[in-house]
């Protein structure tokens, strides 16, 4: 304690003392370079790397490119400049004046003074091509480059901006954002599809486990934010989780991002249903207004004539077998390609932890799955099953009244009727931005057979 309490002096005495006031020049992010305002000649230096170069006689015309903004710098320098080592895809530092620029293209310009190549980028070798708009599929053979094109940053800093606007809408509505684990020694789903976790068996006693039980890791959150919903009555979780599933679809992941939450004192699916809804328009409506070039250039690119549009609830019930994602695609489209929710499924079909509906011959349980346009199942949820003897009753059937005795627990001391759901991240973004493959919108997919960097 006395320990914190000097750092914390430390840092308010570092914070009020005195900045050194020398600044030969400004460093500036291509972004913020673009929306001067006051392009009057300050001196400004950019990093970045090369898009494109271009000789005049007079001339030297660069276009620089950071990450900031999908939109380049132009810049202009003198053509006595030596530009030998200059090619696309070579990193710069570029030191001169911010001008505004005599070409409707862009407003302003940066007028070198100084030009530094600090790496080279042999042309002939780099696997992408100036002017050329290789495949998302060429793309996904360099994870280690793919980064530097302009479709991959662009779905990478709306990625960020949807990052941001999901916990930006969960912190403006009370919840508490929880890290859960990724060990686990819980089956959230029950399916069995887990990657079990065990250090190297060199030296190992033979069927010992190095946490005493066998571990995996998540397949969600759920059971952790229950917990947790038990002193907190608005909770969410935002990160990995992992299954292993022997596939290589446009649809599956082995590591992907779930966003999931949890409601205490909540007691019908409508209400669950106002809160994914919620999250779904806010998130679109940040991302749509902090970078509109981005997803434009989604749209026109990657998925022509691909729109977000507004956003009308439709409720269907289904009842039978289980719902596939043909079917999750033909109810969407049969409804007018707007998202939709099925709700009350049948307890067959679902988890122990939904809650009995306790409807008669049907005997539905309360879960509820928002279907998208271009994937299918976006969000799954369901009030959960707080009733002692209904959930102790539906663990026996299932064999898991031990392994999941602390559940029970949470049933008996001081229960309350809770929900919650979760969203697949990478699925979000392919119905936002039209991208049929979901390894196209995560960094470093990784899927059965593949496991890149």
């Amino acid at each position: 304690m006395f320990g914190a309490r000097c750092l914390l002096r430390a840092l308010r005495s570092c914070s009020s003392a005195p900045c050194p006031r020398h600044k030969p020049s400004a460093k500036l992010s291509v972004r913020d370079a673009l929306r001067a305002q006051d392009a009057s000649g300050e001196r400004v230096k950019v990093q970045g790397w090369v898009r494109s170069v271009r000789s005049q006689k007079e001339v030297l015309f660069l276009h620089v490119n950071d990450g900031s903004s999908l939109e380049s710098l132009q810049v202009v320098a003198d053509s006595n400049c030596d530009s030998r080592e200059l090619a696309f895809g070579s990193s710069v530092e570029v030191q001169g004046q911010l001008v505004k620029s005599p070409s409707k293209k862009q407003n302003v310009e940066l007028k070198a003074e100084k030009i530094e190549v600090v790496g080279n980028c042999d042309p002939k070798d780099f696997p992408f091509k100036y002017k050329e708009r290789p495949t998302l599929e060429y793309l996904r053979q360099f994870p280690h480059l793919r980064c530097r094109t302009n479709v991959l940053g662009s779905i990478l800093r709306v990625r960020s901006e949807a990052t941001a606007a999901i916990h930006s809408f969960f912190k403006d509505s009370g919840f508490v954002h929880i890290h859960t684990p990724i060990i686990t020694s819980n089956d959230c789903e029950g399916a069995g599809e887990l990657f079990q976790v065990e250090p190297p068996s060199k030296g190992k006693v033979p069927e010992e486990n190095f946490f005493n039980v066998p571990a995996f890791l998540t397949v969600s959150g759920q059971l952790h934010l229950e917990v947790m919903s038990g002193a907190f009555t608005q909770v969410f979780t935002f990160g990995p989780t992992f299954r292993a599933e022997n596939s290589q679809s446009r649809r599956h992941l082995a590591e992907f991002y779930m966003v999931e939450a949890e409601i205490s004192f909540i007691e019908s699916l409508q209400d669950l249903m106002q809160v994914m809804e919620g999250l779904f328009k806010s998130a679109a409506a940040a991302v749509l207004s902090t970078c509109p070039e981005d997803v434009a250039l989604c749209h026109r690119v990657v998925a022509p004539g691909q729109k977000i549009r507004t956003y009308a609830k439709k409720q269907l019930f289904n009842w039978g077998a289980d719902l596939h994602t043909e079917h999750e695609k033909y109810l969407v489209k049969h409804c007018g390609d707007i998202p939709v929710f099925v709700v009350n499924y049948p307890l067959a079909l679902k988890p122990f932890y939904m809650r009995d509906n306790e409807d008669g011959p049907q005997h539905t349980v309360a879960a509820v799955d928002l279907l998208v346009p271009g994937v299918g199942e976006l969000f799954g949820g369901s009030l959960r099953e707080e009733r002692y003897h209904f959930l102790e009753q539906r663990l026996a059937r299932s064999g898991l009244t031990e392994a999941y005795q602390w559940y029970l627990d949470l049933r008996r001391f001081g229960s309350v009727p809770h929900g919650g759901f979760g969203m697949g991240f990478e699925r979000y973004l392919q119905c936002i931005l039209g991208i049929d493959n979901i390894k196209d919108v995560i960094p470093f997919p990784r899927f059965t057979h593949s496991c890149l960097l």
